[in-house]
């Protein structure tokens, strides 16, 4: 069975040593995690900008805000492995109800 895929949006912003921080975070997971990266600064983003102008860094899994400001590598690990599970789980009970 093939893993899930889960996508991991990053918004940042130029100079920002959070920032900075939190993609090392993300880079060292993806070695042992494979999952897609989008990286979004919210400074070119009107929409990012009224949501999350106060926030960054924030980091998205699937699309639901999971962490700000930072991030372990173990933090991180441990919520990909629970969407993981969550999406398998997901799978063996069929697609959920709109």
């Amino acid at each position: 069975m093939a893993q899930p895929d889960i996508t991991l949006t990053l918004v940042t912003r130029r100079d920002c040593h959070l920032c900075e921080a939190m993609e090392a975070a993300v880079a060292d997971v993806r070695r042992q995690i494979p999952c897609d990266l989008e990286l979004r600064d919210v400074d070119a983003d009107a929409a990012l900008l009224a949501s999350y102008s106060d926030q960054v860094p924030v980091l998205l899994v699937n699309g639901r805000k999971a962490f700000k400001y930072r991030v372990t590598p173990a933090a991180l690990a441990s919520r990909l492995r629970a969407e993981r599970r969550r999406a398998r789980l997901r799978g063996w009970f069929g697609p959920r109800p709109p």
